[in-house]
């Protein structure tokens, strides 16, 4: 019989981050139907525990089946019509990922662009909405590529100032620090399972405030994507009628890895996140090396960028990193190629004693 061994590794990159050993006995379990009352049993469980990690009270808290890019595109293609204005504020990767999805669905895509690793401010979100007046304004929370957290009121209240749906990324801060969607005006967010939430990949949360809903019922024109289209997944959800298959194991996983979530207790984890990561950065500057993003309020929590000393190959560290300690961890990509160490401190890992473990190892692979 062919079993499989796969290497042990210490998962510090941007994602996926640690399992841990209980959502991987979740998945072993018996399979049923898609349509079995006992899976959608496992959904309201998902629904319930994600409303507190999102901060939000709406009713249409669902999980698509896809990772956190299927999220992404769902969003854009129910909440964007071919020929409306959408503005995207990026700064990194990923808002570029969302700019391009706009075009091919035929948005009228505006990108407010800045350097990679800065963020947005009230004022500079206000004369560029009150120019452009379009119908959606998209923006990344927690840029992965940067290290970059936004302050989401900073774009949402000039949003709704001129009437546009707000639609936010949070793929890289649900689970690990506060998303407060109501409080913060945000209409759509959406989210993946291999990050904060300490799943493995395959999932994509998402959720839709009551009034981006009823524009939602109001679109005349069908979804472009059949398989992401949220009128068509709400009839599974809820009236039952078939629409695809699930990944049944993964939903059994989420319902897990939020059960251990929940027993911890919200709060107390984006609370250890915090410590771990303020940990981290105190043992990064003692030894002489650079945060990429200069303001703590600006930072991740769970998801450190650190500037690669001059004279460093940033590869060569990383490969040491695994060969010896089977440390995983990511490089910088774009304009930050070669710059940056992307390091994750999410779920399992994000403790004190594992942000010294993992400095020491880096100084280690630095100074030989």
């Amino acid at each position: 019989m062919s079993v499989i061994h796969p290497p042990r590794r210490l998962l510090f990159g941007p994602g996926p981050s640690q399992v841990e050993p209980r959502v991987y006995q979740a998945m072993a379990q018996p399979m049923v139907g898609l349509l079995d009352n006992y899976f959608f049993e496992i959904v309201e469980e998902i629904r319930k525990d994600l409303r507190v990690l999102f901060g939000t009270q709406n009713p249409f808290v669902h999980v698509l089946s896809g990772t956190g890019s299927s999220g992404m595109e769902s969003a854009l293609a129910n909440f964007v019509e071919p020929g409306q204005k959408l503005v995207v504020f990026s700064a990194g990767y990923f808002g570029e990922r969302i700019a391009e999805m706009g075009r091919r669905q035929g948005a009228n895509v505006f990108v407010c662009q800045k350097p990679w690793g800065e963020t947005f401010t009230a004022a500079q979100a206000s004369e560029v909405l009150g120019r452009e007046m379009p119908h959606a304004v998209a923006f990344v929370h927690a840029e992965t590529s940067t290290g970059a957290l936004q302050d989401p009121q900073a774009i949402t209240g000039a949003a709704h100032g001129c009437g546009a749906i707000t639609i936010m990324d949070c793929v890289t801060s649900l689970g690990a620090t506060p998303i407060n969607i109501d409080a913060s005006g945000v209409d759509v967010a959406f989210s993946c399972t291999q990050k904060g939430l300490s799943c493995p990949p395959g999932l994509s949360p998402i959720t839709v405030s009551p009034a981006a809903v009823e524009k939602l019922r109001a679109r005349k024109t069908s979804c472009p994507i059949w398989y992401l289209d949220l009128k068509l997944i709400l009839d599974y959800y809820e009236a039952h009628r078939y629409h695809h298959t699930p990944p049944v194991s993964s939903f059994y996983a989420l319902r897990e890895g939020l059960a251990a979530i929940r027993e911890e207790g919200a709060e107390k984890r984006f609370a250890r996140h915090q410590r771990a990561h303020q940990e981290f950065v105190r043992r990064i500057e003692a030894i002489n090396l650079s945060m990429f993003v200069p303001e703590c309020a600006r930072r991740i929590p769970s998801l450190n960028t650190v500037c690669v000393p001059e004279g460093v190959d940033d590869v060569n560290t990383r490969k040491r990193l695994i060969a010896e300690f089977g440390i995983e961890i990511a490089g910088g990509f774009g304009p930050l190629a070669g710059k940056i160490f992307r390091i994750g401190l999410m779920g399992p890992l994000a403790t004190e004693d594992n942000a010294a473990m993992f400095v020491g190892a880096l100084v280690h692979c630095l100074r030989d």
